[in-house]
């Protein structure tokens, strides 16, 4: 199973080692691919005075500590084509904003480097379209056969689901889309940015973290590659995403009851 944890954005030094150690039990898992995810640079912020990180430099020599000391594999965001390859020397995997999950450049800037592509499916977008963004970086990369979870695979390509635009600020997830977008690449569903209520009216977005779990599970019943969490060990004083994070000893428990309901999807199966 895939995961994929960590803080919103790279708060301090403290903060993310703080996060990183608490985590070290998922990178020992063997039955874990484990990613220690944070950002450099936030720069789809509702508010012009919202905290957005270090930036890239900064940022990018803090994950690479976080790699040096704990081994972990490193996720990160980029939301411009020229930050790619510098944060392809530090990340193993460079995820496309939902918001720009169609921005060709990006898209391809990202397949130019060497990283795992992960793709979050834009709020606004019917999921079989993205089966368009999977081709934009497999074509990038030298591939031009039909566009499936095994050639996404491997040729480093994942989607990940965060729900769908429902009304103003608020979001569903349909889990119809699991099966659809599974037809075409790995997909991970990112649970915490699920229970987001994008501007809501404030100047910074609102969630409900306690609607994390109950979703968690309903996906590792639907079937995914892997889960996306972005925690904390007190999201109420979290710098990026608090409502919608889940704490660090909350995770713990969801964590063993997503592979419970694995175990028995893939007995069934």
């Amino acid at each position: 199973m895939i995961l994929i944890a960590g803080p919103c954005v790279v708060e301090s030094r403290e903060n993310v080692f703080r996060i990183a150690e608490a985590l070290r039990p998922y990178h020992e898992d063997p039955q874990k691919d484990f990613y220690f995810k944070a950002s450099f640079d936030k720069a789809n912020r509702t508010s012009l005075e919202s905290f957005r990180g270090p930036g890239l430099e900064e940022g990018l020599k803090i994950l690479q500590e976080v790699k040096e000391r704990f081994g972990y594999s490193i996720l990160t965001d980029i939301h411009l084509p020229d930050q790619a390859a510098p944060a392809a020397e530090v990340a193993d995997v460079l995820q496309i904003p939902a918001f720009l999950c169609r921005q060709t450049d990006l898209l391809v800037a990202a397949a130019k480097a060497e990283a795992v592509v992960n793709i979050k499916k834009g709020q606004f977008l019917a999921p079989q379209a993205m089966e368009h963004s999977v081709a934009k970086v497999l074509r990038t990369r030298g591939y031009d056969g039909p566009v499936t979870h095994e050639a996404a695979k491997e040729h480093g390509v994942w989607l990940t689901e965060r729900g769908t635009t429902f009304g103003y600020g608020n979001l569903v997830v349909d889990m119809r889309a699991f099966p659809i977008m599974r037809a075409f690449a790995p997909v991970i569903f990112d649970a915490t940015h699920a229970v987001q209520m994008p501007a809501s009216g404030q100047a910074s977005s609102g969630g409900e973290s306690r609607f994390v779990p109950t979703l968690a599970r309903a996906a590792a019943g639907a079937g995914v590659d892997g889960f996306f969490f972005e925690t904390h060990f007190d999201p109420s004083i979290a710098l990026s995403d608090g409502p919608n994070m889940i704490k660090l000893q909350d995770l713990e428990r969801l964590v063993v009851q997503i592979d419970a309901i694995r175990n028995i999807v893939e007995t069934k199966e």
